[in-house]
């Protein structure tokens, strides 16, 4: 039977987030063993792979399933279910051709591929993960399909399973063939084989959930479905802006990771050894650091068939309202995450990484400042996507890229800075997008969302409770004598955390950084709002 109730877009976020959580947290069950199992060295290797499947995999599905959520969204909207079928089968097939293209060549020429990278021992780990390309193509359009109309949980639920699966896979082959004495590049191409594995579970489940709930079923008043060209046509309309936006990042971050590694030899000075371990960690690092942009994803997921619905309306002033609302919340959810891995980053990586290379803890605070920009330039590039301004995000990317790749040349290849270059560089590009993002909003949509003054009063929340932190645990290590061990170490971080948590949520409540109307889009949010007395 079709599934026909649908979520608003907070109420879809909802769902979405409530997916973020979980598998963050059996990330953290993959990645933080796995660091610790393939040291800093090996990690290098698995980075070097999953930064260029990141590419491919941004390539592949970045623009086109946004794409297919808006026509779907607009189909629906227009009450054509001839139109969403047809739209859906010929994005089905045009993305099992991107993602075939792309596993063959990940599969045919991972050597070279890890050469081009300048870790030539990565081989093993890019042909490891080259078939999950195929798979995570299909899933794309699936996921795209329930999207469109307004429908988060099977994204959720095959995201969960595709991250429990790569994480029993992933670790039970790292921790086996490191075992072995197989060496740190088979034993990361075994890590990163869980991806490929997760994959296609995903699908499976993607694929049943579809077959149930949206059969192709017979219309009692068919719409007539325009041909499968303008529908190709219309796909790569709107996708090619959003994969360029989305790639020329990517295609920078991957020549980013070339460049650190290839600057740290040539111009700072350390070996290839060396080079590996410094990127290994920071690495790690960047794991922690992507955690707040993963809970601003589920927003830049529903806001954009919930203002595109608004826009082929002409509602403008509504979309305004549903952008304003969610940038107003990737604050509240981005600035104190951001803040505190910026507070607490010494012990956050040596609790986690114990063995990890000094430089973890810096690298952390740096890109806990960053943290928020990056959730910022989603939220506002979604904004953008979702108001037919495809190209506006491309050219913003473009030069934040292009700031990222001269500030990381100019510093990380200077000695005194050496790795600290890459995080400033990443700093540097997220302002440079969220700027020009600001702008394009402001001059070219009809009803421009505020961006600047919704985030004030979340902000200042973020540096109470950042100020409250920092109190409580360079008080506790002070008294306990400046060098607790790592059992005291986390019991005063988690005590830090928790009086943050507690302060942060009175903070939001006396400024009112978050509004009764925004709770009440999400599910029990009215009930919420009374128990904190948000108005």
């Amino acid at each position: 039977m079709r599934e026909t109730s649908k979520q608003n877009y907070l109420h879809g976020a909802a769902i979405l987030a409530a997916g973020v959580i979980i598998t963050k947290i059996l990330g953290a069950i993959y990645k933080i063993p796995l660091g610790n199992i393939l040291g800093d060295e090996g990690y290098a290797h698995f980075m070097v792979a999953y930064n260029l499947y990141n590419v491919f995999f941004t390539l592949a599905t970045a623009g086109f399933p946004v794409a297919l959520s808006r026509m779907i969204s607009e189909a629906d909207t227009l009450h054509k279910p001839m139109q969403m079928r047809r739209t859906f089968h010929v994005a089905l097939v045009a993305f099992a051709c991107i993602g075939l293209l792309s596993s063959l060549i990940m599969y045919l020429f991972p050597t070279e591929l890890a050469v081009l990278m300048d870790d030539v021992e990565a081989a093993q780990c890019i042909w490891a993960i080259a078939p999950s390309m195929l798979f995570v193509c299909l899933a794309a359009a699936y996921k795209g399909y329930a999207q469109g109309q307004s429908n988060m949980k099977p994204t959720t639920v095959a995201q969960v399973l595709e991250m429990l699966v790569k994480t029993i896979v992933g670790l039970v082959l790292a921790w086996y063939l490191a075992k072995l004495g197989k060496g740190l590049p088979i034993a990361a191409g075994g890590a990163i084989f869980g991806v490929t594995a997760g994959s296609v579970i995903a699908l499976l489940y993607l694929f049943v959930y579809k077959r149930r709930h949206y059969p192709d079923r017979s219309v009692a008043e068919p719409d007539a479905p325009t041909s499968a060209g303008r529908i190709v046509k219309e796909l790569l309309r709107i996708g090619i802006p959003i994969t360029l936006g989305s790639s020329v990042l990517s295609l920078i971050n991957l020549i980013d990771a070339k460049l650190v590694l290839n600057r740290l030899q040539t111009a700072a000075g350390f070996s290839y050894h060396d080079a590996k371990i410094l990127y290994g960690i920071y690495g790690k690092a960047q794991t922690l650091y992507n955690l707040p942009a993963a809970f601003v994803v589920p927003l830049t997921i529903s806001i954009i068939p919930a203002i595109t619905a608004f826009v082929v309306r002409k509602k403008y002033g509504e979309a305004a309202e549903v952008a304003e609302s969610a940038i107003r919340i990737s604050g509240v959810i981005a600035l104190p995450m951001g803040i505190g891995m910026a507070v607490l980053s010494a012990p956050i990586m040596g609790i986690l990484y114990p063995t990890g290379h000094a430089s973890g803890a810096m690298l952390l605070t740096l890109l806990g400042g960053a943290a928020f920009f990056v959730c910022l330039a989603s939220i506002t590039t979604a904004v953008l996507q979702a108001s037919q301004r495809e190209l506006y995000p491309v050219l913003s990317m473009l030069v934040g890229g292009v700031v990222k790749i001269v500030v990381n040349w100019l510093l990380v290849g200077d000695p005194r800075v050496n790795i600290y270059g890459a995080p400033i560089g990443t700093l540097v590009c997220y302002i440079v997008m969220c700027l020009m993002n600001r702008y394009f909003i402001r001059r070219h949509l009809q009803a421009s969302p505020r961006v600047g003054s919704v985030l004030i009063r979340p902000a200042i929340s973020a540096v109470i409770m950042g100020a409250a932190v920092w109190c409580v645990y360079h008080g506790c290590t002070a008294l306990l004598g400046g060098n607790p061990g790592w059992k005291l170490l986390s019991v005063i971080t988690l005590l830090s955390v928790a009086v943050g948590v507690a302060t942060y949520l009175a903070a939001i409540v006396k400024t009112r950084a978050i509004t009764a109307a925004d709770l009440g889009r999400i599910p029990h949010g009215d009930r919420l709002a009374v128990l904190l007395h948000i108005q």
